[in-house]
């Protein structure tokens, strides 16, 4: 995908919902076919499809003409990112002007989100002509959280712990109506609900006196949700290449749309039954099926290298890190990590090894959930960075280009799992 195409992605990638709509409209382009879940798959080989389920998530693939007698090839990634959520009935009268009532989503670093512009964005319910529906929505107004002055809080620099219903509250003018949420619907629209959120609307930059660092929020894990389309796209199949945008994982998955629902096992088997396989072969076809979960990690920090491993210590612009964790945060393991460390080898990918310092918590992402729901084995890479879950995140720029060439290797090769080995075809 080009770097322009990205820069823009996460730019408007507010919510899961723009993020799904923008992966829709680049797989419309390059020829792929809408399925819908309700509905029978019909597919061929040399066909290219995508399926969305609740406007947040997607599953995308590319069929071979070796269809799935070698398993699936899985990018799996997630489509949310810190944010706060705006509540029904949000308008609230201060002396001062009003403001809107919103909760915390996801573990953000949520300093970062005060004094910066902010954006109001989601998805509304809606009614007309009698039918109810979802409709993806970008507010045209620019919001602001400030800070109390420096004279007003002494402690700002000395820990201050941001209240999440007090400090956090978006200001939403000095005359606002209370009806306001009650009018955004469209020509003839009812507006009866809604999922909207406050976001970063920091514009994504390219930083450095040598322009070596990509800046932009929503970095993680929209970095990994582009770059698996942009492999998808551009990369030969054998047997079918899945990209897998799964929602809510910053909430730990456990949804409809999330990584612990049935969603991605539940299309790969209507994709076998649908290439005219058994269901005697499901259970060897996702033995031989492999997955990545694709999710940023993180760089050593040039202002703190003491917190990183003090033997692995992966840095920005030295390639995709491989995760790995003693108890399983991460799907990775010695043999899993030996296959994806030769397939990059061979395609000349720079690649790192990542490990958390033993003496701190070690966070986890979709992989493990994704792995339970299907028993497919699998790998944990991320792309470095630092200040993940800020409102505005750093990345090295030519990382970005690697990822994709990473994840492109790994659709790309031809392999095969037998007897407990892997077999790379030359």
């Amino acid at each position: 995908m080009q770097q322009d195409m990205i820069l823009k992605s996460l730019q408007e990638g507010y919510t899961p919902y723009h993020v799904v709509d923008i992966a829709t409209q680049y797989l419309q382009k390059n020829g792929f076919t809408a399925l819908l879940e309700e509905e029978a798959f019909s597919l061929t080989a040399g066909g290219k499809y995508y399926v969305v389920r609740g406007g947040t998530s997607l599953i995308a693939f590319t069929v071979g003409e070796e269809k799935t007698q070698n398993g699936f090839k899985i990018v799996a990634s997630h489509t949310d990112s810190p944010a706060l959520k705006v509540k029904y009935e949000p308008v609230m009268q201060t002396p001062g002007g009003y403001k809107l009532n919103v909760e915390t989503y996801g573990g953000g670093i949520y300093s970062t989100f005060t004094d910066i512009p902010l954006k109001l964005a989601g998805r509304l319910a809606v009614k007309k002509d009698g039918r109810i529906y979802g409709k993806t929505f970008t507010d045209d107004h620019t919001y602001v959280i400030p800070n109390l002055a420096i004279h007003m809080n002494r402690k700002a620099n000395d820990g201050f712990v941001y209240n999440a219903q007090t400090d956090l509250a978006p200001f939403f003018g000095l005359a606002a109506s209370p009806d306001y949420f009650k009018t955004l619907g469209g020509e003839g629209e009812e507006v009866l609900g809604y999922d909207l959120f406050v976001v970063s609307g920091q514009t994504p930059f390219i930083g450095g006196a040598d322009h070596s660092y990509f800046c932009a929020p929503r970095i993680d894990n929209l970095a990994s949700v582009f770059a698996s389309l942009g492999a998808l796209v551009s990369a030969p199949v054998q047997g079918v290449n899945v990209a897998y945008l799964a929602c809510h994982e910053e909430i730990g998955s456990r949804t409809l749309e999330g990584a612990d629902s049935d969603f991605l096992k539940s299309v790969l088997m209507r994709v076998h039954s649908a290439l005219g396989g058994s269901l005697q072969e499901e259970s060897g076809v996702i033995a031989k099926s492999f997955l990545l979960s694709a999710d940023n990690t993180h760089a050593l920090h040039p202002n703190h290298p003491e917190l990183s491993d003090p033997t692995n210590k992966v840095v920005m612009g030295g390639g995709v890190a491989i995760k790995h964790h003693a108890n399983r945060n991460y799907i990775t393991d010695g043999l899993t990590s030996a296959l994806v460390s030769e397939i990059f080898a061979r395609a000349g990918v720079k690649t790192q090894h990542f490990f958390m310092r033993s003496d701190l918590r070690c966070g986890s992402t979709l992989g493990t959930i994704a792995q339970t729901q299907t028993g497919i084995p699998g790998v944990d890479i991320g792309a470095p960075q630092l200040a993940m879950h800020s409102a505005l995140e750093t990345m090295a720029l030519s990382d970005l280009a690697e990822y994709e060439k990473a994840i492109t290797a790994f659709f790309a090769t031809p392999f095969t799992f037998n007897g407990g080995a892997y077999v790379i075809k030359k």
